[in-house]
């Protein structure tokens, strides 16, 4: 008889298990909606001083593109290369290298290392929007473009790193400090004035992005390479973004490349993407973007 009874208690732990499983869903659900606006709303989990960033970030600085290195070898650097959400890869070395041909030694401003972000796949999360979202990266770039002693510095960003450039170059016209510092590492007209060229390379520009923001008139020329077949960021959002900043001032030109996918530049993937290298496409950014920074020498 007491097989019945055992039948019937059966049905009932399934079903709590399943009522269990799901509230551990939602939860997840509202951990991560709620994340997601906490990064919206600019509000780090962290806080560091200038100098402790600095400190966190330097010994994952590394100088491409030229064998001469000098000690640090920040302090030579006149590029910032900031990579796609994955961290950085091949294509921050050939840009660098790029870069370095057009006379500015470039460093690779890696923002994954030093928080662990490459161990256990972690940067599907940046990727994901839930940690280390651009205005919070923007910092990264901002200590390491005041640990610099060039006079010119281009900002290279690619994906994640554009966006992060461009939250960067609001802040600077804002004059609002990067979530995540506690205080500019050096006064921002002083970081405005030195950054002489812009390479914003297929970056995301959707909600979370907030760059439209501030006076953007003296902001330097700024270049966006867009591929019309994206499948990771919208590139009709960028093209609304680049329009947006055009009417706050700024002097930004776009290119669209006709049926190319995003992060064609990365020859580096992981197992599972379907994101492929195209070398025609980099070719030809790699003429735009020397063209542009050619523009500039002339200045």
């Amino acid at each position: 008889m007491k097989e019945p009874t055992q039948d019937r208690r059966r049905p009932g732990r399934a079903r709590r298990l399943v009522a269990l499983l799901g509230a551990a869903l939602v939860l997840l659900v509202v951990l991560a909606g709620t994340n997601t606006l906490r990064n919206k709303a600019g509000i780090a989990i962290t806080d560091n001083t200038p100098a402790e960033r600095r400190a966190l970030l330097e010994p994952f600085w590394r100088l491409v593109g030229t064998d001469a290195a000098p000690p640090p070898p920040v302090e030579g650097a006149a590029a910032l290369l900031m990579s796609g959400c994955d961290g950085p890869h091949d294509n921050m070395d050939y840009w660098g290298a790029v870069l370095a041909g057009a006379g500015r030694p470039a460093l690779v401003v890696d923002s994954h290392g030093p928080r662990g972000l490459g161990e256990f796949d972690l940067w599907r999360l940046v990727c994901a929007g839930q940690i280390l979202p651009g205005a919070e990266r923007a910092g990264d770039v901002a200590v390491a473009l005041a640990a610099t002693r060039a006079a010119r510095v281009t900002l290279l960003g690619a994906s994640h790193g554009g966006w992060t450039v461009m939250e960067l170059m609001a802040q600077l016209a804002t004059g609002e400090v990067p979530p995540g510092l506690t205080a500019w590492p050096a006064p921002p007209a002083d970081l405005a004035r030195r950054i002489d060229r812009v390479v914003l390379l297929y970056p995301y520009c959707g909600a979370l992005n907030g760059a439209a923001a501030g006076d953007w008139s003296a902001a330097p020329p700024i270049l966006m390479v867009l591929g019309s077949e994206d499948r990771v960021i919208s590139t009709p959002d960028c093209q609304a973004m680049a329009e947006a900043l055009r009417r706050r001032g700024a002097d930004i030109r776009v290119i669209e490349l006709p049926g190319i996918d995003h992060g064609f530049d990365q020859a580096e993937r992981s197992p599972l993407s379907p994101l492929r290298l195209v070398p025609e496409a980099r070719a030809a950014t790699r003429r735009a973007v020397l063209g542009f920074l050619d523009a500039g020498n002339r200045r």
